[in-house]
């Protein structure tokens, strides 16, 4: 990385500085200097203590998916499809190309349809079998076989850290990772890989961050960071649970992707309620960055939000458009579609020939 890079990189880390003044498209925030090297806390293991490799992933999928109602009535929404698959079986498959082969789904009442699609169809399976239709045969079959897959209810529905603290006696004392359904992670990234990379570096916890418009910072939990040395990975110092544009720390969103030491266990049992009544995992984070265990990576690559309808439309045709099998064909009848809608009136209707 040249120096103006550097330059450049460290200056985005203020986002909103700590004035809170917002980021206009024609000036830049100036450049922080990085602070003295015995100013920062430790977050690092203890020596002669190696970090614990991480193979258990928790997915909270307990929410009722108000948003896409009356769709998800009866459906899960994390069951809604993408394509031709799920979209919680994107975020498993996530798990399962990371090297994660124990996944705990925190599920709440009328989501067994989850927990039937991660399991072994057998009359259906035969009936495949019987056809000898290999390809939608293995289908069937690949969810089941992701990963060691099980299942807990939430109960009531107090939050994310709530849904997290479910997760304590199947995890143990071992560090986990957790992902939230509504962000879907493009297949060709490796964020997830790369937030187990840094946590066996430092160990402690660490969470994706994603910069956001300052228009969107009040959707997320936006996190206050310094510089680390490494281009990618910054230390976080403070969290916000979906701050008012004013009172943001930074740009710098909590996406949806998590690696978490066990001591968040403890933090999250004495957590009063926070924002909406609910146990916010932003919360627990707080205390432990405190402490100067959380570290963050930058992540700017393909994410998809299908927590919202219009970002869901728009992941199904990205994703679309990128599948061997349809894109072609798919992307041949888009072209015609934006076009006619951009056609005089009276020629739109062309598209559904």
């Amino acid at each position: 990385m040249t120096p103006g890079e550097l330059s450049s990189a460290r200056a985005s880390l203020i986002g909103m500085n700590v004035a809170h003044r917002s980021p206009t498209a024609s000036s830049a925030p100036s450049e922080p200097s990085a602070p003295p090297a015995s100013s920062a806390p430790s977050a690092g293991p203890a020596p002669g203590r190696a970090a614990r490799a991480v193979r258990k992933a928790v997915v909270p999928a307990a929410g009722l998916g108000t948003r896409f109602l009356p769709a998800t009535k009866a459906t899960p929404k994390e069951m809604l499809p993408v394509v031709d698959k799920p979209a919680i079986q994107y975020v498993v498959e996530e798990a399962a190309a990371a090297g994660l082969d124990d996944v705990l789904m925190v599920t709440g009442r009328h989501k067994r349809a989850i927990e039937d699609h991660f399991d072994q169809a057998f009359e259906l399976e035969q009936a495949l079998a019987a056809k000898g239709d290999t390809v939608r045969l293995d289908a069937v079959r690949n969810p089941a076989r992701l990963a060691d897959i099980h299942h807990i209810r939430q109960g009531d529905p107090l939050g994310l850290g709530h849904a997290v603290l479910c997760a304590r006696h199947h995890v143990g004392d071992q560090p986990f990772a957790v992902l939230l359904g509504d962000d879907l992670i493009d297949p060709r990234e490796t964020l997830l890989s790369r937030m187990l990379e840094v946590r066996e570096r430092h160990a402690g916890s660490v969470v994706a961050l994603m910069e956001v418009p300052p228009e969107q910072v009040h959707l997320y939990g936006c996190a206050a960071v310094e510089v680390s040395g490494e281009d990618d990975v910054v230390r976080v110092t403070g969290l916000v649970e979906k701050p008012a544009r004013e009172d943001a720390p930074s740009r710098y969103a909590v996406i949806g992707r998590y690696v978490l030491d066990p001591a968040v266990f403890g933090v999250l049992e004495r957590t009063a309620p926070g924002r909406g009544g609910e146990i916010q995992l932003t919360d627990a984070l707080q205390e432990l960055a405190a402490a100067g265990t959380v570290h963050g990576v930058l992540f700017s690559g393909r994410r998809y939000d299908t927590g919202d309808k219009a970002d869901y439309l728009r992941t199904v045709v990205r994703l679309a458009c990128d599948r061997p099998d349809l894109g072609p064909e798919f992307i041949a009848w888009l072209k015609s579609f934006v076009t006619s809608l951009e056609a005089p009136t009276g020629e739109g209707a062309r598209w559904a020939a």
